[in-house]
């Protein structure tokens, strides 16, 4: 009987539960090596001969299938349920990544990121945007976007928890191939994320204002006006900003990275045609650049919740967390969440103790910072890929140390080699080519004083990515949560010592090329210790506690 399955060349395993065992199920030569298990078995097993890896596919087929004269029922009931689990399983030649040669595996950690780099792309992109538009009209409003754009952009990394929980809870899920827990989670987290977008609405119209006056300080009230502006009409879209940081995550724990891209795409295009119709033809200024902002948020929400509903679960759907859940969800991600406040924390200063150097130093901060957060987001996917491939490695059934250290070579690797390419491009642009960016002679000449350490800073930022990614599969949480904390108190107090002494806003950027090169060292000196994650055969202090409800 030749069985066709629907499925590229992978090791598959279909368990085929049958009602009635009675019926006899006639048997001919295989079209491809396979072994057979008695009938008294409760299963079925068959195993391709391509890959040593294998996918449980759960079966409903036992309830239903119907043996023919010619076997073409089971044919098609095995077609079915292969297809129907491969939407659910993910692909599974990348579960064996660590067992391929060094360039193999480099050439598959691109392939998985590729489309990963574009959704870290497309958030700074929006405020690239935003920055490059109203430059060409007010200096004013140009340096009013920096504190705002903290509030709106930076605020939000406080969330980066959804995010990371989202990932974690429906990627353990999906592997016990229970779908009705992936969509609890979905449902739980949803209602987190709006409840938390409702409530930075209500402190954004609360608190907007105040919050800007203190951190832009009586100095720069000139600029307050127009910045309190752009976070009242950026702070609408704040429900939709986490909901659909909670779809977008999901559809990456389904191993979908396609999905995403294209909401967010979209979301960059309208953002993009928003601005120059807003700001350069009708004439709105930093208002029309929020407005276009805020239109191309909601609408990427409501693509990537449309996502999930093409995947047959329910995006619209809420449910309120136990108590015990809630802690789940914080546990889970709070070493995530320290390291994210400690790099936002650090940015933050930055802007400022530029906000104390006059509009034009602050403009011209504006565009660096942003151009330098545009170009650090193509070394996120390294750290996810570390998330995602190390703890089977490190933890899993067979684990390999050997292994993971092959692939944190290889994500090293492509560390370095973003790096270069990304400090010598992202450098190159504001060098070269300034005016798209503003055409002020003194902003333009404050931009040139940062470039070297603008170019030492973005280079080392790619490999400390896959570094800090390996630390947090290995669960070293403790160690990289007070390293970010170390890291941001000796960087707070070099920045007072420089502004202090008056060395500028090329002081501030070198403060940042310590702070970056802090965390490489660091990181990397733990992950080559005797004692660290890829070392030790101990790793039983690594492994989380559980979380007990209140």
């Amino acid at each position: 009987m030749p069985f066709k399955i629907l499925h590229r060349p992978s090791s598959i395993t279909a368990q085929i539960q049958n009602q009635n065992p009675k019926i006899p199920i006639p048997l001919a030569r295989p079209s491809f090596p396979f072994t057979y298990q008695s009938l008294s078995c409760p299963a079925i097993r068959l195993r391709s001969s391509f890959s040593t890896s294998s996918i449980d596919v759960p079966s409903r087929v036992s309830r239903r299938f119907v043996v023919t004269g010619d076997g073409r029922e089971i044919e098609s009931e095995i077609a079915v349920e292969v297809q129907e689990n491969e939407q659910l399983l993910g692909s599974s030649n990348r579960e064996e990544l660590g067992s391929q040669g060094l360039w193999r595996q480099m050439k598959e950690i691109v392939t998985f990121t590729g489309p990963a780099i574009g959704l870290w792309i497309c958030g700074p992109l929006m405020s690239l945007i935003d920055t490059a538009v109203i430059g060409q009209g007010s200096a004013v409003e140009l340096a009013a976007l920096g504190p705002a754009t903290v509030l709106c952009d930076y605020t939000s990394y406080v969330f980066m928890f959804l995010s990371i929980a989202t990932s974690n809870m429906v990627a353990t899920a999906l592997a016990k191939q229970d779908k009705d827990e992936v969509q609890h989670h979905i449902s739980v987290l949803l209602f987190v994320g709006l409840i938390s977008g409702f409530l930075m609405l209500l402190a954004t119209k609360l608190l907007g204002s105040v919050a800007l006056t203190a951190f832009a300080g009586t100095k720069n009230a000139d600029i307050i006006p127009a910045a309190n502006t752009y976070v009242q009409i950026r702070g609408l879209a704040w429900p939709a900003i986490l909901t659909g940081w909670v779809a977008q995550s999901a559809s990456l724990g389904m191993k979908d990275s396609w999905g995403p891209l294209k909401a967010l795409a979209v979301a960059s295009i309208v953002n993009g045609i928003g601005d120059v119709v807003l700001c350069m033809f009708l004439g709105y200024g930093i208002a029309g650049a929020a407005w276009a902002t805020m239109a191309s948020q909601v609408i990427a929400a409501y693509m990537m919740i449309e996502t999930l509903n093409k995947k047959g679960y329910h995006g619209y759907s809420l449910s309120v967390p136990s108590p015990g859940e809630f802690l789940s969800i914080l546990g889970l991600a709070a070493p995530v969440f320290i390291t994210m406040m400690s790099k936002v924390v650090f940015y933050s200063l930055l802007i400022y103790y530029a906000t104390s150097m006059g509009t034009h130093t602050m403009a011209a901060h504006q565009v660096m910072i942003q151009t330098f957060c545009m170009c650090t987001v193509w070394g996120e996917p390294l750290s996810q890929t570390a998330q995602s491939f190390m703890p089977g490695l490190i933890h899993g059934v067979n684990p390999s140390l050997d292994k993971a250290r092959m692939l944190l070579k290889s994500l090293l690797i492509i560390g370095a080699i973003f790096g270069l390419v990304l400090g010598t491009i992202g450098t190159s642009v504001p060098w070269l080519f300034p005016n798209l960016f503003t055409p002020e002679e003194k902003i333009i000449q404050e931009m040139h004083k940062v470039l070297i350490p603008y170019f030492l800073a973005l280079v080392i930022t790619p490999p400390t990515h896959s570094l800090e990614g390996t630390l947090l599969a290995g669960r070293d949480l403790k160690f990289i949560s007070l390293s970010m904390t170390g890291c941001l108190c000796l960087g707070a107090i070099v920045l007072l010592a420089i502004c202090s002494r008056g060395y500028g806003l090329a002081g501030c950027w070198y403060a940042l090329v310590g702070f970056q090169w802090a965390r490489f060292i660091i990181a990397l000196r733990r992950v080559l210790s005797p004692n660290g994650v890829l070392y030790s055969s101990d790793l039983s202090h690594y492994k989380l506690e559980k979380q007990k409800a209140a």
